[in-house]
């Protein structure tokens, strides 16, 4: 009985602790400035570039917490038709879309994915300079990997701005999808990470900002 006892005291320590480190990370998404901030303790740690949801397929702006972490997240809603040579047939597809024959269906990989809205979730992909795609936060590979590390489910979310004002436009950064050649063909700009057999491309270090007061963001929350 003592021991059961115990280990139900662990582990409530255990949830405990794990729901304090969600609430002091937070993350901001403004829409605007196509820019994610993630907060350690009031402080802003990290910053993103982004490509959130085009015209009419806007990112929900608003309050909303991470419910749901996948490392090797595939969409269910979107992907591509592919042939037995690779070759893309359709970029655009869902999974009710036609598969010609000897063609087939290949969901969007969406790595590191960090859901606070029904199909809605930051993750790595391709950022063109501009709100593309269908409403989830795309972050360059590295960065993507920087926030998932570091949010946990609970972790508050705060979508600001609006994609229609964005303030500039910046340039492409190529996907970054290993091992995924018909994804990395759809994309004119598309490379391959640093190390995996292809074109290796120098992906950028995480951007770490210091901050010796707390941030100006850590209001919003």
């Amino acid at each position: 009985m003592r021991v059961a006892v115990k280990l139900a005291m662990a582990l409530f320590a255990i949830g405990l602790v794990a729901d304090l480190r969600a609430q002091q990370t937070a993350v901001i998404i403004n829409l605007t400035e196509q820019t994610a901030y993630l907060l350690e303790g009031g402080r802003v740690a990290f910053v993103s570039p982004i490509a959130s949801g085009k015209e009419g397929r806007e990112t929900p702006t608003g309050s909303f917490r991470i419910f749901s972490k996948d490392l090797n997240h595939e969409s269910r809603s979107y992907g591509l038709v592919s042939d037995s040579h690779g070759r893309v047939v359709n970029s655009n597809a869902t999974p009710g879309s036609h598969v010609p024959p000897g063609c087939h269906y290949i969901p969007a990989p969406m790595p590191y994915f960090m859901e606070f809205a029904n199909c809605v979730g930051m993750h790595a992909g391709y950022l063109p300079g501009y709100p593309a795609s269908h409403g989830c936060v795309r972050m360059p590979r590295d960065l993507a990997a920087a926030f998932f590390t570091r949010v946990r489910v609970g972790t508050p979310v705060k979508v600001v701005g609006s994609a229609r004002n964005v303030t500039h436009i910046r340039r492409a950064i190529p996907i970054i999808q290993p091992g995924n050649s018909a994804y990395v063909a759809a994309f004119p700009g598309a490379g391959r990470v640093s190390g995996v057999v292809g074109n290796p491309v120098r992906v950028r270090r995480a951007i770490l900002v210091a901050q010796p007061g707390r941030s100006r963001y850590a209001a919003v929350f």
